[in-house]
């Protein structure tokens, strides 16, 4: 999930949720200051409370046809070979390796070494048939991924990447995916639409504004899955979607207090007109979440790519 950010995902701006975790630091010394004199990083707290929900969340119907096209790859003898893209803390592989046989080497992908190293301390050792996993790191930026960083791969994965992502990020995403042949489980992409229970009405003037600031400059936001969905199939790939909702109830309060700050900040960001109403609304829904009494549904949705495998393909 991470590759740079602002509020929850990967590596460019904005966040899915509008985390408000992320943090920019000094650029690398190493990186030779190539125009990234602030990497901004998640906190690594954000992305571990919200593991959790986005574990139960993601689409398991996906997993069989994952596990068959997987069997049936060519080269399928010589283990997997897994690109995880704007891995952060490494929520993915932990979720997914137990979920499917055969050994398996993950190339965990994030802008931030920062995350890097934590992804790589909490990874997953072991796969559903007990088969060995193993771990690398490649740190770079999603948006100058190109056809041969993917070379091999068995299997692409990301979550909450495609929401952050510009028309342009998603055509190259596509075409380095399409070129390797290999499947992509591409997950937790917000799709625009949250629902609050008990209803205030502010609610839909927060959720628009926090829509637009998704979609503010170049990036897809809210619009991406589609926009992911034709490009893919316009390069002959077949695409599996399914909603994957984050359900908070009394029992992730402290999750939905670290959301609620993030979505109501972003939209103030975006409209800093809302900021005394909006800070008003948040002390309503806070205490509404601390007693247990709010109930939040934030739609995402999951995205299985099956492109025509290639001959590259591990």
């Amino acid at each position: 999930m991470t590759m740079s950010t602002t509020p929850t995902g990967p590596q460019v701006p904005s966040a899915s949720f509008g985390d408000p975790q992320a943090e920019p630091v000094s650029a690398d010394p190493a990186s030779g200051g190539t125009g990234e004199s602030e990497v901004p990083r998640y906190a690594p707290q954000w992305l571990q409370l919200r593991e959790p929900a986005d574990a139960a969340a993601r689409a398991h119907d996906l997993l069989e046809p994952l596990r068959i096209r997987l069997a049936d790859r060519p080269g399928r003898t010589t283990g997997l070979v897994v690109h995880d893209l704007g891995c952060g803390t490494g929520s993915m592989g932990r979720w997914l390796a137990p979920r499917i046989d055969g050994a398996q080497r993950w190339v965990l992908h994030d802008r931030d070494p920062y995350l890097l190293h934590f992804a790589t301390v909490g990874a997953p050792r072991a796969a559903a048939d007990g088969s060995r996993v193993t771990v690398t790191t490649q740190r770079g930026d999603i948006g100058r991924l190109t056809p041969d960083a993917l070379t091999g791969a068995s299997l692409v994965t990301a979550s909450a990447l495609l929401d952050v992502l510009t028309a342009e990020e998603i055509d190259t995403l596509a075409a380095a995916v399409v070129a390797a042949g290999c499947p992509a489980l591409l997950t937790l992409s917000v799709v625009g639409s949250v629902e609050l229970s008990p209803g205030h009405p502010m609610d839909r003037e927060i959720g628009d504004a926090f829509n637009a600031h998704q979609r503010r400059g170049d990036l897809l936001g809210p619009d991406a899955v589609e926009v992911a969905r034709e490009v893919f199939e316009r390069l002959g790939a077949c695409v599996l979607t399914r909603p994957s909702s984050w359900r908070l109830g009394a029992g992730q309060a402290e999750l939905t207090q670290e959301w609620l700050r993030g979505w109501v900040g972003a939209a103030v960001e975006q409209r800093p007109d809302l900021e005394a109403r909006a800070d008003a609304y948040l002390r309503d829904r806070s205490a509404a979440g601390a007693a247990g009494e709010l109930r939040v549904t934030v739609h995402h949705s999951d995205m299985l790519v099956l492109p025509r495998p290639t001959g590259g393909a591990g």
